[in-house]
């Protein structure tokens, strides 16, 4: 009997699970571990949300199947809020439709629009599902830079004139999961116009929209005149609204490409539970303070693990927005690589992070590191890696008495 699958053969083995499993091992001997590698919120969402869900669960015919595409006060509720943030007009009918996170989103649509050996441009290091929602569908990947500058555009034309088949779809997320690197709205023009010029759909993974820092928000792709004659864009409520084991996000976009995920989701899916649709429309529809406060309380933690991991010995550049720090490797100890870093920091500091080699090979020499715990626990991680690193002699800065 075959037990060598054609999609399980297609994917490599997944690095960041190797430090999770040391990570889970450390926690059930009882060990004190710091988990700045998974960007799980901490925080609750907002009372009123949850009311909500607990409202339409008590009610006695809440409890059957959903529609897949999400129930029509959920898609027009997120249609509003595209059009107070970004002064975009969506057709909740049409142009909407709500997923089980981005994360299922993306794949399910890579699935529908992908046919084996088709080419698909995704940045290098990426979000895992960018790379193998396509992979998993039988396409065939070409990397391009993460940074959205004139590298890029570079990448791009050199893509489309020597690739054969030429590339049919162009993936790209801003504010960048690993890199938190951001795109601004002219940037987007430029892709749009590279699009139309080449017949490539765009998916744009926007799931951290709500988290940016400096009093810069971030924009959409859809802000482009014309960009939903070739884009597609994905969000979610798990960071903004700290709604992350709720699995809600959405599509919204081309037409053409929400009416494909939405015939392919109606084969696998019959949508959210319905109370958890209710409240998502309470959460998008109600106050939304919540947003504002997550917003504030990822940037002070960001400001936190700067200053206190710099006075530690490793200095990490700020990111812009987001819920992650890119962070390089210490120099004095690059040559131990991202996986094998992460797990000694893991073992001598009691500290997790994400191996960055694990978002593509362009990740290596980088650690993803979460925002996701208070700032009291950010510097005793600070201080458990200032150890760490003196034990490895690398020369750390001096402390001041009660630093």
């Amino acid at each position: 009997m075959q037990d060598e699958f054609y999609r399980i053969k297609r994917l490599p083995p997944y690095v960041i699970a190797e430090v999770n499993a040391m990570r889970a091992a450390a926690r059930a001997r009882g060990e004190d571990i710091i988990d700045l590698g998974m960007g799980n919120p901490d925080l609750p969402p907002p009372p009123h949300v949850i009311a909500k869900l607990a409202e339409v669960a008590a009610k006695p015919d809440a409890h059957g199947y959903s529609a897949s595409k999400g129930i029509p006060g959920l898609r027009r509720a997120q249609a509003a809020y595209y059009d107070r943030r970004f002064g975009v007009d969506l057709d909740p009918d049409t142009e909407v439709v709500v997923t089980l996170g981005s994360k299922e989103g993306l794949a399910n649509l890579a699935q529908a629009i992908t046919a084996p050996g088709d080419v698909v441009l995704v940045p290098n290091p990426s979000y895992p599902i960018h790379t193998f929602g396509f992979i998993i569908a039988g396409a065939t990947i070409r990397s391009v830079p993460t940074t959205p500058d004139e590298r890029y555009f570079e990448a791009l034309e050199r893509a489309v004139r020597f690739t054969v088949p030429r590339p049919s779809v162009l993936v790209m997320g801003y504010p960048s999961n690993p890199t938190a690197e951001v795109a601004d709205l002219a940037f987007y023009e430029r892709v749009v116009a590279f699009a139309k010029k080449h017949n490539i759909w765009v998916l744009s993974d926007l799931a951290y929209s709500e988290i940016y820092f400096d009093g810069q928000p971030t924009p959409s792709i859809l802000q482009v005149p014309g960009a939903k004659d070739v884009a597609i864009e994905f969000t979610s409520l798990s960071k903004s609204y700290s709604m992350a084991g709720w699995r809600i996000g959405f599509a919204v976009g081309n037409k053409t490409l929400i009416s494909a995920l939405t015939r392919v989701k109606s084969y696998l899916d019959y949508g959210a539970f319905t109370p958890i649709q209710a409240a998502a429309v309470a959460a998008l529809n109600g106050p939304q303070d919540i947003v504002a406060q997550n917003r504030a309380l990822y940037h002070r933690r960001r400001d936190v693990l700067v200053e206190s991991f710099g006075r530690a010995g490793w200095e990490i550049p700020a990111p812009r927005a987001s819920m992650f720090a890119w962070a390089p490797l210490p120099p004095a100890l690059a040559h131990l690589g991202s996986l094998e870093f992460s797990k000694q920091l893991l073992t001598e500091a009691g500290v997790a992070v994400a191996p960055g080699v694990g978002y593509g090979e362009d990740g290596e020499g980088f650690v993803r590191i979460a925002l996701v715990e208070n700032e009291q626990r950010l510097r005793q991680a600070a201080r458990n890696i200032r150890k760490y690193l003196q034990s490895m002699g690398v020369n750390t800065p001096s402390v001041k008495a009660g630093g």
